[in-house]
């Protein structure tokens, strides 16, 4: 389509015209030259630059209100924890979404899920809360990532500290997790056997040890396998004593008791975790050395702990959610390993059972507890 000429143009053309014909000479103009057209000039009708503009201005808007309508989507976030609220690696997570900028009820929702140590309950809370439609799920522990990931196969996932997540069976590789789930392992699988070599460094007279161990739990089972492969090269038998419920403690304390245990080491379970203070007043009361997995446990009065700092590992594993609501794939993500490792020994505990703590491993503790 040609353009139209200036509107100016076509006036001086018709006065040059009108000169021409003798306007302005006082000559008379044919009614049929006063009202021939500008064929020069071809009209724009109003009505198609009105229907291009519109295509245009939609064509234009059509991504910024996808944009809008991304942006104001609230992502929700399920929480499916085996243990309770107020523990401090669950709020040390929520504290570092916070940091990362999300407001509960603003910018985020949280479905939340607690098991209290009972990890049997865990399947029916992860059928609850994938029908919330979460867009991620954080499942910090094994038994919780192993319910979630029988739940769903779409859902992402997150966990912060697995022992052993190729062998539990959420990642196919550390590089490369291959399906819905990835997070951080806690290499309680590879540190079990470290544990039982400073607990023979603190108590060299140590020959028996009581495992409290949850047998249908994966974690548990895949570090009592680890201990028992360095048993025999420490000198040390290992006793095996089965915990799946709070009433079965009493009766562990007694098994430990009537196979003569020298020392406890507790696993680091929902239930474990959960009675860790009983645990380790019942132990110090029948003159037992205590090793834990956390550094909340020779806090708590344990003799020592060694192991990942579990809240690093769910500040860390908040940030790998914060990468998931913004697109990325848990496939694509591998599997992360602690950066932190502690030694913690308590020595209040330490005299309370007579045992002299070497300098050389005084030395290599990341923290001393007098």
């Amino acid at each position: 389509m040609r353009s139209p000429r200036p509107l100016t143009a076509s006036v001086g053309q018709t006065s040059s015209g009108m000169r021409q014909n003798g306007v302005g000479s006082g000559r008379s103009v044919s009614r049929s030259a006063r009202a021939r057209p500008d064929t020069t000039a071809t009209p724009v009708r109003p009505t198609i630059v009105r229907f291009y503009t519109i295509v245009a201005l939609l064509f234009l808007a059509a991504p910024l209100v996808g944009e809008a309508q991304q942006a104001g989507k609230v992502p929700r976030v399920g929480i499916l924890a085996a243990g309770a609220a107020a523990e401090a690696p669950n709020t040390a997570f929520l504290a570092r979404m916070r940091e990362l900028g999300y407001v509960e009820g603003q910018t985020i929702v949280f479905e939340r899920r607690f098991a209290g140590g009972r990890i049997q309950d865990l399947p029916a809370l992860a059928a609850q809360l994938v029908t919330t439609q979460p867009d991620v799920i954080f499942a910090p522990v094994t038994p919780a990532a192993l319910a979630a990931r029988k739940a769903t196969q779409t859902i992402p996932i997150v966990f912060a500290v697995s022992a052993d997540p190729i062998g539990a069976g959420l990642v196919t590789s550390l590089r490369q997790p291959g399906g819905n789930a990835t997070g951080l392992t806690s290499m309680n699988a590879e540190l079990v056997a470290k544990r039982l070599e400073l607990l023979k460094e603190i108590a060299p007279r140590t020959a028996r040890v009581a495992v409290f161990v949850n047998p249908d739990n994966v974690p548990d089972r895949q570090q009592l396998n680890a201990l028992s492969r360095v048993a025999s090269e420490l000198r040390v038998v290992i006793i095996p004593v089965a915990v799946r419920g709070a009433d079965d403690y009493a009766r562990a304390f007694t098994s430990a008791s009537a196979q003569r245990a020298d020392a406890i080491m507790i696993i680091p379970n929902p239930l474990n975790v959960r009675f860790r203070a009983e645990i380790i007043d019942s132990a110090t009361r029948t003159g037992l050395p205590t090793m834990d997995a956390e550094d909340r446990g020779a806090r708590e009065g344990a003799l020592m702990s060694y192991g990942p700092n579990w809240a690093d590992n769910f500040r860390q594993a908040a940030e790998i959610v914060d990468r998931i609501l913004r697109g990325a794939r848990p496939r694509d993500l591998p599997v992360e390993q602690p950066t932190k490792f502690e030694l913690v020994i308590n020595m209040k505990t330490a005299k309370a059972l007579g045992l002299p703590i070497p300098a050389a491993l005084r030395a290599r503790a990341d923290q001393i507890i007098e």
